[in-house]
């Protein structure tokens, strides 16, 4: 698969899988395979569908912003989801990949194609 790398003026986060470049969402992909697996955290807001979801979804974001405050990142585009909105890969400069260190550390867990997660148990 080819990637493209992406330049930020601006970067924030929206959530804790989903990051803002230039007024454009971007679904983190944590090095999976597009549209077959990924990174997914916990739903925020009236999405969630009780309140530790929303607490965790809450925890995730502050991480994600952790993560990439002040850090210089690269960020690969792999390809889109469903939505339109690019699945990227981001690097840290150390070179892990922020998905992947989102799971690792138990704010995430791996998405994959037709497989719900309940955040709720």
């Amino acid at each position: 698969m080819i990637s493209a790398l992406i330049i930020c003026a601006a970067l924030s986060v929206v959530d804790g899988d989903t990051l803002k470049c230039d007024g454009q969402n971007m679904r983190l992909l944590g090095e999976g395979v597009v549209n077959v697996r990924g990174v997914d955290t916990p739903e925020m807001g009236s999405y969630a569908k009780c309140d530790k979801e929303r607490k965790m979804a809450q925890l995730a974001k502050f991480r994600l912003s952790e993560m990439i405050k002040g850090k210089t990142l690269r960020i690969e585009a792999k390809g889109k989801d469903r939505y339109g909105r690019p699945l990227v890969n981001v690097y840290l400069p150390n070179g892990r990949e922020i998905g992947k260190e989102l799971i690792r550390e138990g704010f995430a867990r791996e998405w994959r194609k037709g497989k719900k997660i309940n955040w709720c148990n």
